[in-house]
């Protein structure tokens, strides 16, 4: 899973990736600080593979990861190649979903491109440059439909749903908010469109507004409830001090987040709302070689899961044995958990569960 850090000009976006990646990527108070993308991966936090490795004892232990990619700020114009222009957007184009850095902090030492701090206008302003690049894109592929459908009638369905898609971009709604039936969503990730990403919008406030309460942050309620009606994701963040509790050792960080009455860091928030926002879950494999977490996304079938380990495993796919991870703590061993008859033999139609700790069984 690769995940753009996208925002306007020293919002805090470098700071944040640093942070979460642990990575030294420039962070300074100047527009386009960052012009290349800066690329960090980072293991997504799993207890249950400590807690497998402590059963089985391997050799290693392999998280599943992330690859967060810290993309140039982008300004009024973009589309049109102000800035940046189409380098920014064709780094937003190779990623899965984007988290978008909102300033929602007061500094008069720290300069804001539009000379005003207005999340609202942020959001705005970041959104219409999408949308432009897409109503562009969307345009050529309809021509293209338009010549193709005189002798493929069967293009119909495309042609309406392409049309139809270019009035709602022409509105100054993303291409994500687009009602669609089943068969428009296939021709929609076909064309990869920029504002059609899955989006987190990460409220980037100061250490005080953790300490006096969140919901004192107007700001920052303003994005929620932009949030709430594009049904995106939203966190709250402190870029600068996450960058703090990135140095700290594990006792330490438990106990500076819970000053801040937070359970969770910047970056196991984000990894948990990306999960959710993309429909991904984790599954296990163990042996005395290696416990790890493979990535797979909900309703994920056994062939393809054991595809995500090798292609050979889904050529030649036979069964799973499959047994959850809850019960397999609670047996203490596979072979415990196989006498209760808690480990199931699964074929080609089961779907794989988050926490499935399995086997598969193949023959090519």
């Amino acid at each position: 899973m690769k995940l753009g850090i996208i925002g306007l000009p020293n919002v805090g976006k470098s700071t944040l990736f640093n942070a979460i990646t642990n990575a030294a990527a420039p962070a300074a108070n100047y527009p386009f600080c960052t012009i290349e993308p800066n690329v960090g991966t980072v293991a997504v936090p799993d207890s249950r593979l400590f807690l497998l490795a402590e059963i089985y004892k391997p050799q290693k232990i392999t998280p599943a990861v992330i690859e967060f990619v810290d993309i140039a700020g982008l300004v009024r114009g973009a589309s049109k190649g102000e800035g940046l222009g189409n380098k920014f957007l064709s780094h937003i184009r190779e990623v899965d979903a984007v988290i978008h850095v909102v300033r929602c902090f007061t500094n008069d030492d720290i300069a804001h491109v539009d000379g005003k701090i207005d999340p609202a206008n942020d959001i705005e302003t970041i959104n219409i440059e999408l949308i432009i690049a897409d109503m562009e894109m969307v345009s050529k592929r309809l021509d293209k439909t338009e010549k193709l459908i005189k002798s493929d009638k069967s293009l119909q369905t495309e042609l309406s749903f392409l049309e139809k898609l270019l009035k709602h971009l022409e509105k100054g709604s993303p291409a994500r908010l687009i009602e669609r039936t089943d068969d428009e969503d296939v021709i929609l990730k076909t064309i990869s469109l920029l504002s059609s990403k899955p989006i987190i919008y990460a409220c980037n406030m100061s250490e005080s507004d953790f300490k006096d309460g969140i919901e004192n942050n107007e700001r920052y309620i303003n994005v929620k409830k932009i949030a709430e009606a594009e049904n995106a994701g939203v966190i709250p963040i402190c870029a600068e001090l996450e960058m703090q509790i990135a140095s700290l050792e594990a006792d330490e960080k438990t106990f500076f987040l819970s000053e801040l009455s937070l359970l969770q860091s910047c970056l196991d928030r984000l990894i948990t709302e990306s999960y959710s926002l993309l429909g991904l879950i984790s599954y296990l494999t163990a042996g005395e070689k290696e416990v790890r977490a493979w990535t797979i996304r909900k309703g994920t079938k056994a062939p393809a899961a054991a595809g995500i380990i090798h292609t050979d495993f889904e050529r030649g796919f036979i069964r799973a044995e499959v047994v959850s991870f809850d019960n397999l703590m609670e047996c203490g061993s596979m072979n415990a958990a196989k006498e209760k008859g808690l480990v199931g033999s699964e074929g080609k139609e089961y779907i794989v569960r988050d926490g499935d700790v399995v086997l598969f069984r193949f023959n090519v």
